[in-house]
């Protein structure tokens, strides 16, 4: 891909519109105010910075052969002013600290720790604009080519799209449904739903359309923007229970037939030209930071999902000093390149790809859309990132990718790779902060490692972040020996993202940063070992759950502080360490409370054939564990397939096995691999604090967990309620024997 990071220091509207003549079928999305290339409007830019900085920029054909009126940006700029801002009246005195209304205000936490001045989504935008207007925001691949959307025509598109959603009826404090892979329609209609008044709500592509209906039922949607046909289905068999919704807009395939209240993304941006200007400014014009904007529907994991209610200011906050707290660069300084793959449906990737992209004028690269089955490296390589962000099961994917690479080339290859990675992790784990480092490890890089990043689009990437879940020490140690720091963040939906964070000038090894600068954090009811439930304070916590009160106030006190269910400690410097979920803490038949994370990744640790382990032993005599093989997955579906991966047949040759299936190694209970699985639990339970922490019984499953199987969220964190109810006879098998 063509270096697109900066826009040259002559450039314009008009010309970043282009004359391409190529076009998308029916898919002209930017179906932009008219007017001639007089009526284009020229902002004055500050762009000195970008003198000397080569670009090649091909032109949107989302906006190709289309001019720009100046009419929005110039409302744009009148209404954004600075004054406007301090006249906002914030935090009455009726205000509380939450609220389940949709419609409702809250008192936003402001005190000499967070004295910034709140602002909302527009606001962000506009001075975004003023900064980096010419600048390429959105990347995206059409026919095989990658194309740009600057932050002038996104902001325009934005608006195009909140007079589309007005003129379909939109209603304050409802929402707009987005139910598509991540694409610059999905981003452009967040924030015009935003400016219309509306509040965003991300569905999960994965989710059933019993799923679909509970959400869009609870957030009161009245537009339903869907990318295929498949996700159209699910609306129509839901619509007529969903008394809200009026219309459903269709952006990357056609509908298969001419339908009421159906729009493809063309007919609904036309639909904007019959809302004036003035009309939407009017509206931008009332918000107020302490509004709801966004919803974020928890995973469900223990029952419905929760409709997360998140207002402009945790939204802008976050973006600016959650993002700061990482070490993202502003664009004056750098432009950050990412790409954007996780569901955005999910807070990590929204607040991190979508809010946090306008706020330093980052470039947003949209990967295919069957990035996690195989493309997602092929995306990063042509891209070459300069942060990266990724759930620990994608991390775990690549090391497996590599493993497998690395298995199958050649003897002398494989041992420089070895080799190289052996003294990289040796230093990085004995001088994890040093810069000077030896002529043996710099060899290693510029031999063998450095040629790897690059291999996986990685080589101009300073930061590599993940978050979501536990990651293995394994993975963390391969990636250290790739001269690859994975940076951990901490917080939930509830806070907006992150509310500790890890950078390159703010990592320790293993634990999950320190806190985000202006938010607080304590931890209560600590034992001996200082290990208490995490609570948290700050601009980042969420202003309740959307219509449960009850929930609301069992996570969120009298004093304002979010009480987040996680176990953790704190060391001497600030940096927190999780230890578990309070709720996911096995109490034993015998009083004992036996965290299940820390032995599971022992587990796992200490045999490298092992994907999945679940601790079970809640009100049980005993602790039992669940297992998975690791197994390569279906390209098409990403569902689990019966092959074993390299790593996995390594391990099997080594024991003397020559299995390489899962129903080889299961079905036959192949006595090698099962004594070497019984041998390495053995080593655990050696090392266990005391005996009640010993795994007694244990068993293979047939199939690895995977997302259609259940086991696994949308963001492949493991649902263990889930997993307890689908192998209830299995495990109950454990503890009937005992009873014999």
């Amino acid at each position: 891909m063509p270096d697109s990071r900066v826009a040259p220091q002559e450039s314009r509207l008009d010309a970043s519109l282009g004359t391409t003549q190529e076009h998308l079928g029916t898919r002209f999305l930017n179906r932009l105010p008219p007017g001639g290339p007089e009526c284009v409007c020229k902002l004055n830019l500050n762009l000195r910075y970008q003198q000397g900085v080569r670009t090649n920029v091909r032109s949107s054909s989302l906006t190709d052969g289309h001019t720009l009126s100046k009419e929005p940006l110039s409302h744009a700029l009148k209404l954004s002013s600075p004054a406007k801002v301090k006249d906002a009246q914030l935090n009455s005195p009726e205000e509380a600290l939450w609220t389940t209304r949709a419609d409702g205000r809250v008192h936003l936490r402001i005190d000499p720790s967070c004295p910034q001045t709140p602002y909302t989504v527009h606001r962000m935008f506009y001075e975004a604009l003023d900064k980096y207007g010419d600048l390429s925001a959105l990347g995206f691949k059409r026919q095989g080519m990658w194309e740009h959307i600057s932050y002038n025509q996104y902001y325009l598109l934005a608006r195009k799209a909140a007079k589309g959603f007005l003129k379909l009826g939109l209603e304050r404090a409802h929402s707009v449904a987005i139910l598509g892979f991540n694409s610059p329609e999905w981003f452009f209609s967040a924030v015009g739903t935003v400016f219309a008044g509306g509040i965003v709500t991300g569905i999960y592509t994965t989710s059933s359309p019993e799923a679909c209906q509970y959400i869009a039922h609870d957030c009161r949607a009245n537009i339903i923007v869907v990318d295929t046909q498949k996700q159209l289905e699910k609306i129509l068999k839901i619509w007529k229970n969903l008394p809200h919704l009026k219309a459903v807009v269709i952006f990357q395939e056609p509908p298969p037939t001419k339908m009421a209240n159906v729009y493809t993304m063309e007919e609904f941006l036309d639909l904007g030209n019959e809302v004036t200007e003035e009309a939407l400014d009017t509206i931008i014009n009332a918000q107020q930071p302490n509004q709801c904007c966004v919803l974020v529907y928890t995973s469900g994991t223990t029952g419905n999902p929760k409709g997360v209610m998140l207002s402009q200011d945790n939204i802008t906050w976050t973006a600016h000093y959650g993002s700061q707290a990482g070490d993202i660069q502003p664009a004056e300084v750098q432009q950050e390149v990412v790409v954007s793959y996780l569901p955005l449906s999910h807070i990590a990737a929204q607040i991190y790809d979508l809010w946090t992209g306008i706020q330093w004028g980052a470039q947003v690269c949209f990967a295919e859309t069957d990035a996690l089955k195989g493309s997602l490296v092929n995306t990063l390589r042509e891209v070459e990132p300069t942060s990266h962000m990724g759930v620990p099961r994608v991390w775990e994917k690549i090391m497996e990718r590599i493993q497998e690479v690395a298995a199958q080339s050649g003897f002398i290859r494989r041992k420089m790779l070895l080799w190289a990675m052996s003294v990289t992790l040796e230093q990085n784990l004995t001088c994890p902060s040093s810069d000077l480092k030896p002529f043996t490890t710099r060899l290693a890089d510029y031999l063998v490692l450095a040629k790897v990043r690059q291999a996986l689009g990685f080589a101009k990437c300073q930061k590599n972040f993940y978050g979501g879940a536990p990651m293995t020490v394994e993975t963390q140690h391969f990636f250290l020996g790739l001269n690859i720091r994975l940076y951990a963040g901490y917080g939930l939906s509830e806070t907006s993202g992150p509310h500790f964070m890890s950078s390159p000038y703010n990592y320790r090894l293993y634990s999950s940063g320190k806190v985000v600068p202006g938010c607080r954090v304590k931890l209560v009811n600590e034992d001996a070992e200082g290990i208490g439930e995490i609570c948290l304070w700050g601009r980042t916590i969420f202003m309740g759950y959307l219509n449960m009160e009850d929930k609301t106030c069992e996570a969120i006190d009298a004093d304002g502080w979010l009480h987040t269910g996680d176990s953790g400690h704190l060391d001497a410097d600030g940096f927190l360490y999780i230890t578990g979920r309070l709720k996911e803490l096995i109490i034993t038949a015998g009083g004992e409370n036996v965290p299940p994370v820390p032995i599971e990744e022992a587990v796992k640790t200490e045999l490298p054939i092992i994907s999945n382990a679940v601790l079970i032993g809640d009100q049980r005599k005993f602790l039992s564990m669940l297992l998975t093989l690791k197994c390569t997955l279906d390209p098409d579906t990403s569902d689990p397939t019966d092959n074993l991966t390299e790593q996995a047949v390594e391990f099997c040759q080594r024991v003397g096995s020559k299995a390489t299936t899962v129903s080889e190694v299961v079905g036959k209970k192949d006595e090698a691999v099962y004594q070497a699985i019984e041998e390495g639990i053995q080593r655990v339970n050696m090392n266990a604090a005391a005996r009640p922490y010993h795994i007694q019984k244990w068993a293979v499953l047939e199939r690895d967990f995977s997302i259609l199987g259940g086991e696994l969220g949308p963001t492949m964190k493991l649902k263990r309620l889930t997993v307890l109810e689908k192998y209830k006879d299995i495990i109950d098998c454990f503890y009937q024997e005992q009873k014999k």
